[in-house]
């Protein structure tokens, strides 16, 4: 797999890093961040992040808020009210469990409810700058897509890739591939005629592109 150096700098030429990492300082905003986008467009994510942070940048602050008043600065993300309740169960833990301090750690963040591995994985990078790849759904179809992965669920891919990429890559993959799926890797049609890594990929399963 000597060419997924090559593909993924390719990548980042073409998709220079957006506001993720830069936006959320500190490990809570990374996972209280995570959570927001969790079936919800970055467009929305984002500025309900913010709006909820100037509110509350710390769990102990969180806790002041009303679930009310979480679900009135995070709407109109999607799930709110579940998510505003979810938010408030992650502070309450944070602050009995770990003195306030979200973990450092893939398998603690797991024992928080509505957090899997790909937030999880999430925090580690972005939150803490330690190496990690997570694997949403662009993540998952476009490494089988290209032939790098063959596997049948996000985490198997998760393990799979860090396996084969560059320990140096992992922080980037996820932003990277979940770019290209949203702008060019797309789940149906994909646009393979302006694909900027069309020469390293297989097309394992497109039928029809654009």
């Amino acid at each position: 797999m000597s060419q997924i150096p090559e593909m993924l700098r390719m990548l980042k030429r073409t998709y220079p890093a957006n506001d993720f990492s830069s936006a959320h300082k500190s490990p809570f905003e990374v996972l209280v961040a995570c959570i927001l986008s969790l079936r919800t467009k970055d467009e929305t994510t984002y500025p309900a992040a913010q709006r909820l942070f100037a509110k509350a940048d710390t769990p102990r602050k969180m806790l002041r808020l009303s679930a009310r008043e979480i679900e009135k600065a995070i709407y109109p993300v999607g799930f709110y009210r579940r998510k505003a309740k979810t938010i408030r169960g992650i502070c309450k833990k944070v602050i009995r469990d770990y003195d306030s301090e979200v973990p450092d750690s893939i398998d603690e963040l797991l024992k928080f409810k509505g957090v899997g591995r790909k937030t999880a994985n999430i925090v580690i990078t972005f939150g803490f700058n330690k190496p990690g790849i997570a694997v949403d759904t662009h993540v998952h179809r476009i490494s089988n897509r290209l032939g790098i992965a063959r596997t049948k669920t996000p985490e198997e891919t998760e393990y799979a890739l860090k396996g084969i990429v560059p320990r140096e890559y992992w922080i980037d993959l996820n932003e990277l591939f979940v770019r290209h799926g949203q702008n060019t890797c797309r789940p149906i049609s994909p646009f393979c005629s302006r694909c900027q890594i069309r020469k390293f990929c297989k097309r394992i399963g497109v039928t029809k592109s654009r």
